[in-house]
Formats: C-alpha cells, structure tokens, sequence
C-alpha cells in the first residue's frame, strides 16, 4: 500500500520538485473536456474559453457554463439570504458547536497579527506606513465530492480581521443544484450574506470582471481543483490572488518514540484528499517504518475514501529512512511542504533546523488534522514547494500598504544631491532636474 525507500530512490522520485511542472492530463479529464468544448483542449485553453466568454457574455455565460459542466441548470446565481439564515438549523447540535468552535480559534488567532500603521520622525520629517482593507474580497469554498465549510472560515475570517467591509463567497452547487447547508451554516456564523453559487472558472471570472449580479471584486482568495488554479493565474494582475494551490502534502518526520498507528493515521488523512495528495514520513528508524506501513495497510480497510487514498499513496506518498534526524531535517526542508509534522521526541528543537514549511506542527498531539478545521491559523498554506517564499493566507493578504512620505525642507536639501547624482547615474535626467530645481531654492 505505502512503499519504503531509501534517500537516493526518494529525492528521484517522491521528493522531486520538478515532477508536476505541467498539470497531468488524464485520458478521462482529457475526454470530458472534449466533450464539453467539443474539441480536445489543454486545460489553460479550456479555461481561457470559458474567461473570455464570461467577460464577454456575463451572467448568461456562468448559467451555460455551469450546465454544461456541472450539470446543473440554475434559476438563480444568489443564494436567499432566507437560506442562509436557516441553514444552520437544519444541522445537527454537535456539528453546528464545532463550527461555532473553530470560528472562534480562527478569529482569536488572527486578532493577534500585529498589523497596524506606524510613522517615524527619526529619518527627517515624517516617515511612515497607512495600512488599510481591500474594500471587496472573493472567497472560493470548493465542493466537488464533498462540501468544504472549514475552507469557508479560514479563508473568510482573516479577511473579517482585517476590516475587509464586503466578502463574496461563491460555491459549486451540489448535485441538487443548491449549495449545501453546512456551507451556509458556516456563512451564517461568521455573519457572510453574499453567497453565490457558482463553481469552477467560470466562478473566478465572475469574481475577476464582474456581471450584472455578481460584482467584481479587489482580490479571489480560497483554494479549488486545476481548473479554478488556472483561472486565478490567468487573471493575476487584473485582481489579485492569494497563490496558486496545488495538492495538498504533509511530510512525517518522527523518531522511534512516535506511535505507528498515529503516524499511518495521519498519512492515510492526508491521501484521502485527493487522487494528487503527498503524504511522506522520514524516518531513521527502520522498525518504525515498516510498522507504519503495516498500519497503513491494517487501517485503510475501515475508511471510505480508500481508491483516492490508494491512487494518492502510489503516486505520490511513501516512507523514507534516512541515516538520522538530521538528514531528515534537511530532506523536509529542501522539499518545503506544505505541513510538517514533527512526531519525534524533542519536536522544538528540531523546528529549529527547518526553515521552509507552510505549518509547522510540534509533536503527536498537533496533529495536522487539528490544524484544517481549530487550531486557529487558516489551513490554507502554499504547496507545491512556494513555502520557501510564500506564507499561510493570514491578515496581511486582506490590506493595503501606503507609503508615507512627508519631509521637512532640510531633509529635502540634505538628501535632493544624492537623488540627482543617482539620477544622473542611470541617464535619467528629468528626474536629476527636478532633484536639482529643489537645490536651487533653499
């Protein structure tokens, strides 16, 4: 079920980077889209259709697109405000709690993100930075075979935090045509109105250039499948976007103290994401290993999602031994993932060798599982190796950073000679002169 290797087999295959340069095309993806566009696309051709249809045809290119590839005709695009409301009655008390529970670790988390405007009198006049919200946010909650209201709120609540005055939410509908309630309970609990069913790129278009009822909003953020990727990249630059999510990945490193069936419990949660899911554990330890992976095999029996968690196992997830701690250390570090997970004895003082994570989580009990739906940081991290330069979505995706500039005529005569000779430096000479013009009025 998971296959052990040894370092130099895993850094040729489960911990390339370079793998999935290009989406994987499979021949029943490339099927449907034939079937849909009538003729055999790529799938950014395919997206690029459907963006400049909707940019040319609006509401009624997101009803035909959304028949067409969702199967569902819809009457509406907005959900009733009345739907919302009500949605969360309709589900049980305990799951209704724990919605409630995860909203409030979100929000108290990221209430602590020191983001704030400052000035400084220290460089000569005064100095500073205005921070302030992006006026309206899109958030994309995935659906597809399961409603994701935890990716609700933690892609919603930063934006809240951060004094975004206006959240749109759109989501795939379901088989019925409607969003599903938990999605809408989620909406209702953190106080959203605006919910919009509408999936897939047609979705980012609407979000992108607007339509007669959905409006065009400042930034898309929330994770979805290849398509919704490819529309976010396509249409970077006239909105913007949090990143580009891949599939999702965690990387094990534990020791001879960790648990195995712990260990395989939180690989197999990880697999049965997707088809596409990385699930990896390095070990030094050999009898570790080959106890994981005899619990993989043991408690994969019992769970419902076991083709994804098989296909994703095989192409993507395994065990490593490696010669030490150390190496380990460095193998996740080079790979980046986007959840680390450190099941050894002293989990902080390893943290202390790895630089490259979207998450780090110390220790058994942090399990990667609590971090998708109550820790309090959001889950959506960045994939596909950009946690060595990107970030957990969090507050400072949702503002703006002005720069203020406000000098005092001595700091303007002090610094206006270097700003001319750099000017004249680079052939510039207009702005040398204007530089100049100040020099020469005291």
């Amino acid at each position: 079920m998971i296959n052990i290797y040894k370092v130099g087999q895993a850094q040729q295959t489960i911990l390339r980077r370079d793998r999935a340069l290009e989406p994987e095309v499979t021949p029943a993806m490339r099927a449907r889209m034939a079937a849909i566009f009538g003729e055999e696309l790529t799938p950014a051709a395919a997206v690029a259709r459907i963006l400049d249809d909707v940019r040319a045809r609006g509401d009624a290119a997101l009803f035909e697109w959304t028949q067409r590839i969702d199967g569902v005709a819809l009457a509406r695009l907005d959900v009733d405000p009345a739907d919302i409301r009500a949605a969360a009655g309709s589900l049980p008390a305990d799951l209704r709690d724990a919605l409630r529970l995860a909203a409030n670790r979100i929000r108290a988390f990221h209430a602590l993100q020191p983001v704030q405007s400052w000035t400084t009198t220290t460089l000569g006049g005064r100095l500073g930075q205005r921070v302030a919200p992006l006026r309206r946010v899109g958030v994309y909650v995935p659906g597809g075979s399961a409603p994701l209201p935890s990716s609700l709120l933690m892609s919603a609540i930063p934006a809240q935090v951060a004094g975004v005055a206006e959240i749109v939410v759109v989501t795939p509908p379901g088989r019925d045509g409607r969003v599903p309630p938990v999605i809408l309970a989620a909406a209702e609990a953190i106080g959203l109105t605006t919910v919009y069913t509408l999936g897939g790129a047609q979705a980012v278009a609407a979000l992108a250039f607007g339509t007669a009822t959905i409006p065009r909003v400042d930034k898309i953020v929330g994770p979805g499948n290849l398509f919704v990727t490819l529309a976010k990249r396509q249409v970077f630059g006239l909105v913007g976007i949090d990143g580009l999510a891949g599939p999702t990945e965690t990387v094990v490193i534990a020791d001879e103290t960790a648990d195995p069936a712990w260990v395989a419990a939180d690989l197999l949660a990880q697999s049965e994401h997707d088809p596409l899911a990385t699930a990896i554990l390095l070990t030094p330890s050999r009898p570790l290993a080959e106890a994981v992976q005899r619990e993989v095999a043991r408690q994969v029996e019992a769970l419902s999602r076991d083709d994804i968690i098989a296909a994703a196992l095989a192409g993507q997830g395994g065990i490593v031994v490696t010669a030490d701690l150390a190496e380990a250390a460095a193998l996740a570090d080079a790979f980046a993932p986007e959840h680390l997970c450190l099941a050894t004895a002293e989990p902080r003082a390893l943290a202390d060798a790895i630089a490259n994570a979207g998450g780090l989580f110390l220790g058994e009990r942090s399990f990667e599982v609590l971090g998708d739906y109550v820790a309090g940081p959001s889950h959506t991290m960045p994939t596909g190796g950009t946690a060595r330069f990107a970030s957990p979505l969090n507050v400072l995706d949702f503002v703006r950073i002005t720069s203020i500039i406000d000098l005092d005529a001595a700091t303007t005569a002090a610094l206006a000679p270097a700003a001319a000779r750099l000017a004249r430096a680079e052939a510039l000479t207009a702005h040398a002169a204007a530089a100049e013009r100040r020099m020469a009025r005291p």
